[in-house]
């Protein structure tokens, strides 16, 4: 869908990129709180169960909300099925790959993958809405990945390349696709109906998913009985990393554009590593360094130089 340069998010006032950019940053550090959650839920659960709980239990919050923000009659009338359709391609299946360049490779290629986002979602704001790159815009879209590349804290030198990285890559940029499409394909719905409605696509690839596993006897579908604990660290993986922080996530992108909203992805290490150190984890100065980087970058690309006609 063409759009004119009054619309393009490298135009917009800096009130809105101002905006934008705190819902970008608060979607990634509740994203963030979901990978300490993670780590303990899965010594009890599988990978595919686990998604598929989270999924569902982010669905019934967000439908909640919005049936108490915008009312049943939205509600219902919303386009179920074109949300349905990006969230299971672009969320459900994005998800999905990256976790299969992690089971075929490990986890620093499949973290400098996603990391590789940004170049994706650049790319689909050249090609379709007409953004246009400037030096300052390549320099910054340049030390975001740097800056995302030492914010993971890992040793390139560990990554592998073959299919299991192209398989990385084509999640990242599926999931850059998505988050573009749910803010052009559903622009009569809030950032909470946006995120309900792809989020319940997410759910029905991840049920889909799980019922192949069963037909096919294949591992990751063990379920536990959870304490109060237990439920805790759910609602944070559910409510807090997805339901919530999606939400803030499709209207940072809304204000920012895909391009721009990316970057603030590549710092969810930085914050991971800063919760770890609340709970009693050690400072990494490499991170620390990544993410001064990446903010470097994330504001030299938004400089009014580059966002004029």
């Amino acid at each position: 869908m063409a759009i004119s340069q009054q619309q393009l998010p490298h135009n917009r006032a800096p009130g809105q990129l101002v905006r934008g950019n705190l819902a970008c940053m608060t979607a990634i550090m509740l994203f963030a709180f979901g990978f300490p959650a993670a780590d303990q839920l899965l010594q009890d659960w599988g990978v595919v169960s686990l998604i598929t709980v989270r999924n569902s239990l982010a669905l019934f919050l967000l439908v909640a909300v919005w049936l108490v923000l915008d009312g049943w009659r939205v509600v219902t009338g919303a386009p179920w099925f074109t949300g349905i359709r990006i969230g299971a391609i672009g969320f459900g299946m994005g998800a999905t790959l990256l976790l299969l360049c992690q089971s075929m490779t490990n986890a620093v290629t499949a973290a400098l993958a996603a990391a590789s986002m940004p170049v994706a979602a650049v790319a689909f704001e050249v090609a379709l809405d007409g953004r246009r790159l400037t030096t300052n815009f390549l320099t910054g879209v340049a030390l975001v990945l740097i800056g995302g590349y030492l914010a993971t804290g890992m040793d390139v030198n560990d990554a592998s390349f073959g299919a299991g990285a192209l398989t990385g890559l084509f999640a990242a940029t599926i999931f850059a696709w998505g988050s573009r499409a749910t803010v052009k394909s559903l622009p009569e719905l809030t950032p909470v109906g946006q995120t309900a409605v792809t989020t319940a696509g997410m759910v029905l690839f991840c049920v889909a998913l799980y019922l192949a596993f069963v037909l096919l006897k294949l591992p990751g579908l063990q379920m536990t009985t959870l304490d109060a604990h237990g439920w805790s660290l759910m609602m944070i993986y559910a409510w807090v990393s997805l339901g919530i922080s999606q939400a803030f996530w499709i209207a940072g992108v809304g204000k920012l554009g895909v391009g721009l909203a990316s970057f603030h992805l590549n710092a969810a290490p930085f914050y991971v590593m800063l919760i770890l150190l609340a709970l009693g984890g050690s400072w990494n100065w490499l991170q620390a360094i990544g993410a001064l980087i990446l903010a470097a970058g994330v504001i030299l690309a938004q400089r009014p130089s580059i966002h004029k006609d």
